[in-house]
């Protein structure tokens, strides 16, 4: 106790307080001109979900746990084989990647990630739009890529899109909730727990970004078999050509970006 009301003094001290990140709403997209209605005879390559689960220290460090993770991923995975014929089109698991495929298919969920995140402050939020991004520059576009290198992805030969699914949480230790109460009552914001997902799909032939569900503030509790189902839920609601939204028991319905 003493460590966190000593931290906090310092925070008050210097001025720095510890705030809770910019949030955003829930938001999906869709890039101009897509669509992709049920039996549409195309093909969606499945990527395996890149989950990573962590402790957040008294100091708002991210300290990665193992067994939370592995508990993480096979949850995650049970749930989207389970919501993956709701997908409505042909769904194809992509095959296990070992050496430089491993190593090609782990830089693209990064990228994935990265690209995620990019949208959400760039275009999602409109007084942060880039100019390129704006209404007045590309009215109506939502215009982002990977790159043409996801054909090199395992399995991209035999599909058309893919599907990438990230998620990256934190639970906030002991210590940083008792520095939350502690910061309640000085007045200080200070954060515990992030649960942030994206779930995109790409092109394979020129690695645009059709279609993309992100959020800072997701639910469910990946650690656990049923929390795990929420999020993948959450993560896919309003896929194109899917009826997840539909038997999704949301409780409001995801709003549609208009870059």
């Amino acid at each position: 106790m003493r460590a966190i009301f000593g931290l906090l003094a310092s925070l008050l001290f210097l001025g720095a307080a510890v705030s809770t990140p910019l949030l955003a709403q829930e938001r999906s997209a869709v890039r101009q001109g897509f669509a992709l209605p049920p039996q549409s005879g195309k093909t969606i390559l499945v990527l395996r979900p890149s989950v990573r689960v962590a402790e957040q220290s008294t100091g708002g460090m991210a300290e990665p746990r193992a067994e939370w993770t592995d508990q993480a991923r096979r949850h995650i995975d049970a749930a989207l084989v389970e919501l993956q014929r709701q997908l409505g089109n042909r769904v194809i698991a992509a095959p296990e990647a070992l050496g430089e495929d491993a190593r090609l298919v782990a830089e693209h969920q990064a990228l994935f990630a990265a690209v995620s995140r990019a949208v959400i402050e760039y275009q999602f939020f409109v007084g942060n739009r880039l100019p390129t991004k704006k209404r007045d520059n590309k009215a109506g576009q939502f215009d982002w890529s990977l790159g043409p290198d996801v054909a090199k992805l395992p399995g991209a030969d035999q599909a058309d899109y893919a599907l990438f699914l990230y998620t990256d949480d934190q639970y906030g230790s002991t210590g940083r909730k008792m520095l939350q109460i502690v910061g309640l009552v000085a007045g200080v914001g200070v954060s515990s727990g992030v649960h942030a997902g994206y779930a995109g799909l790409v092109d394979l032939k020129t690695g645009d970004l059709l279609w993309l569900n992100a959020d800072f503030q997701m639910g469910g509790d990946v650690r656990e078999a049923d929390g795990a189902m929420k999020r993948v839920r959450q993560l896919l609601e309003d896929f194109p050509g899917s009826t997840i939204a539909k038997e999704a028991a949301a409780p409001a319905a995801t709003a549609q970006a208009k870059p």
